[in-house]
C-alpha cells in the first residue's frame, strides 16, 4: 500500500486540512490493477472530525479492492465555502494523478458520513460552480465526481434539520446562506448516482434527511439506491465494534450489511 498525506489549505482552512491516500499497488501479477476510489468525508457536525468515520472505513474499502482516501477537512470557526474547496483540491488532485495511481477514472466516489455526508452531497450538486472550477484552475472535468455514497447525511436545512451542523458550517451567515444549504433543493442533471442508507430511530439527523434526498434524485431521473434500518441510531459507522464508542452504542448488527451493499453498488456502476 502507498500511503501519503497531502496539504489541502485553501483560504479559509482552519488549522492544516489534509488528504491522505491508501492506494492499493499496482504489480505487473495482477489481474486487476486499475481500482475505484472513495474519498472519504468523516462526520462531525462541521465543528469536528470524527475518528471513528475515517481511517476504519477506509480500510473497508481497500479491503473490497478500492483505493482510498480520507479528507480530514476544515470545521468551525472555518465556515462555508472553505470545506468545499478543500473537497474540489482533493478531488482534482485525485483526477490528476488517476493514471499514475491506477486509479479507474470513471470510479472516483465521494463517501460521507452525517455532515461529512452534507459536504459530500454539497459537492455533489455544485461541483460545477464558477469559484471551484477556478479554485482548481479552470478544469471543471477535474471536478467531476462519478458517485455519492452517503452514511446518515445531514441533507436538509428545513423541518428535519439538524441544526447544529447548519450553525457551524454558515457562522455569521447562517440567515443568508441556509435555504442554498438545504441539498434536496439543489439537485440537478449533475448531480451522480447516489448509495444512501440511514435510520428509522436517528433522533439526530432524522430519515426525512435522506428520503428527501433520494425523492430529489428520483425526480431528476438519477439512479438511486437507498437502504433504511429499522433500527439504530446516529453515526453508527459500519455498526459493529470496530467503529463503535467506548459506550459501545453505536453497535447495531441489522447495519453492518451496507458496507457489502455498497461494494456491489460499486462493482455494478
Amino acid at each position: 500500500m502507498i500511503y501519503k498525506e497531502f496539504d489541502m489549505t485553501v483560504k479559509g482552512s482552519f488549522g492544516t486540512p489534509t488528504l491522505t491516500t491508501y492506494l492499493i499497488d499496482a504489480a505487473e501479477g495482477l489481474l486487476v490493477n486499475e481500482r475505484p476510489m472513495v474519498i472519504i468525508c468523516p462526520g462531525g457536525g462541521y465543528n469536528h472530525l470524527s475518528v471513528r468515520e475515517g481511517e476504519l472505513l477506509a480500510l473497508q474499502f481497500l479491503a473490497m479492492g478500492c483505493h482510498a482516501a480520507v479528507l480530514r477537512y476544515s470545521v468551525s470557526p472555518a465556515v462555508y465555502p472553505t470545506q468545499l474547496s478543500e473537497l474540489a483540491r482533493a478531488v482534482a488532485l485525485i483526477r490528476k494523478n488517476a493514471e499514475k495511481w491506477h486509479i479507474q477514472k470513471d470510479k472516483i466516489l465521494i463517501q460521507g458520513s452525517s455532515a461529512g455526508g452534507h459536504l459530500a452531497a454539497s459537492f455533489g450538486c455544485f461541483w460545477k460552480k464558477e469559484f471551484l472550477v477556478k479554485e482548481t484552475g479552470g478544469n471543471e472535468e477535474l471536478l467531476r465526481p462519478d458517485g455519492l455514497i452517503l452514511s446518515y447525511p445531514v441533507i436538509t436545512s428545513g423541518e428535519f434539520a439538524h441544526r447544529g451542523s447548519f450553525e457551524m458550517l454558515l457562522g455569521d451567515r447562517y440567515e443568508e446562506l441556509f435555504e442554498e444549504m438545504s441539498l434536496e433543493n439543489q439537485v440537478n442533471a449533475d448531480t451522480p448516482k447516489t448509495f444512501l442508507w440511514h435510520t428509522f430511530e436517528d433522533a439526530t439527523v432524522p430519515v426525512e434527511n435522506s428520503l428527501l434526498f433520494a425523492q430529489a434524485l428520483r425526480r431528476k431521473n438519477i439512479p438511486v439506491e437507498f437502504h433504511l434500518y429499522p433500527k439504530g441510531g446516529h453515526g453508527l459507522g459500519l455498526g459493529n465494534e470496530l467503529t463503535c464508542s467506548p459506550t459501545g452504542k453505536e453497535i447495531q448488527p441489522e447495519v453492518t450489511t451496507w458496507i457489502n451493499l455498497v461494494k456491489t453498488f460499486i462493482e455494478n456502476f
